[in-house]
């Protein structure tokens, strides 16, 4: 059975002329791109790209953006255009974590060096993206990524016959005791415990919520 979900990028392509990058808060799901793409097309915009927090766009003839009727159709589904070059900075990090952690396979991952890889992806020091993000959010990068790691166990663990030695490789932990020490920490119960309660249960969060 295979574990891992639809891919989905946060990598957007050189913008072209006349297209403006967007950076939209909330977009942290295959679904979630998809409806973004639809109501920026439906309040008449061509989209060039889109991909984890951000879309690129233009108008049909040329036209500066209509920025209010933009939010108005993203807002309904919960979305919304980060404006400040350091939120849009925090939400690029964000769109790569949640990039990296869920929708990365695990061969591919880059577990011991997720400093660099995000320092090198963003062309920015890890140092100032971690300043950054902490001042923005109240919360470490590096308590960011544990909790999207234990979000993602969470959602491995909701299929039963998986065993958590398995979800543990997946998600590069040394031991299944690494990660159940991660995982009582951030929910207050072990893995297994979390496992026992069955699919069905309430205890995993929206991407988005999770900081």
């Amino acid at each position: 059975m295979s574990l891992m979900p639809q891919s989905a990028s946060s990598t957007l392509p050189p913008l072209g002329e006349g297209v403006t990058r967007l950076s939209i808060r909330n977009m942290v799901c295959p679904r979630c791109v998809r409806v973004v793409q639809r109501e920026l097309e439906r309040a008449g915009l061509v989209v060039e790209a889109v991909g984890l927090g951000a879309a690129d766009v233009r108008t049909v003839d040329g036209s500066p953006l209509d920025m209010a009727a933009v939010q108005g159709a993203l807002q309904t589904y919960g979305f919304s255009v980060v404006d400040d070059p350091r939120d849009q900075l925090v939400e690029q990090v964000k769109a790569l974590v949640v990039e990296i952690i869920h929708y990365t396979p695990a061969e591919l991952q880059p577990f011991h060096t997720y400093s660099h890889f995000i320092s090198e992806r963003l062309g920015r020091d890890y140092a100032y993206l971690s300043h950054q993000f902490s001042a923005r959010e109240g919360l470490t990068l590096e308590k960011y990524i544990i909790r999207q790691k234990v979000e993602r166990a969470k959602e491995l663990l909701s299929y039963q016959d998986v065993k958590i030695t398995e979800v543990a490789r997946q998600l590069g932990y040394s031991s299944t005791a690494h990660l159940t020490n991660q995982f009582r920490q951030v929910t207050g119960m072990s893995p297994s415990a979390f496992q026992a309660l069955g699919p069905g249960s309430a205890g995993r969060l929206s991407l988005d919520k999770v900081g």
